[in-house]
């Protein structure tokens, strides 16, 4: 059991549930998040990040899954990511799950 966590701007949050669902992943939860970038970064025509003060509206969607589905969710993430037209793709992490009731 590990828990994976996945980050992408609002717009990309249907195509996630969708990922999510293809990878095999039954249960998830999400949190709308907003998301920041230093003022030396390059902003992209998707606008990820605004140009004023406040951030962009994004989502962090994570589960607690078995490593085979995480298999797959990683690529189909990266496959999707492959399709986009900004710098700022999905991301995600897989943190190992040492307890858990």
């Amino acid at each position: 059991m590990k828990l994976v966590i996945v980050t992408a701007v609002a717009f990309f949050h249907d195509d996630m549930l969708r990922i999510f669902k293809k990878a095999g992943v039954k249960a998830l939860s999400e949190s709308d998040i907003d998301g920041y970038k230093t003022a030396s970064a390059v902003l992209t025509a998707s606008n990820w990040f605004a140009s004023d003060k406040g951030g962009v509206k994004s989502v962090m969607l994570f589960a607690f899954t078995e490593d085979e589905k995480i298999d797959v969710l990683f690529e189909l993430i990266t496959e999707y990511n492959k399709t986009l037209e900004t710098k700022n793709p999905v991301k995600a992490i897989v943190v190992p799950v040492e307890r858990f009731i």
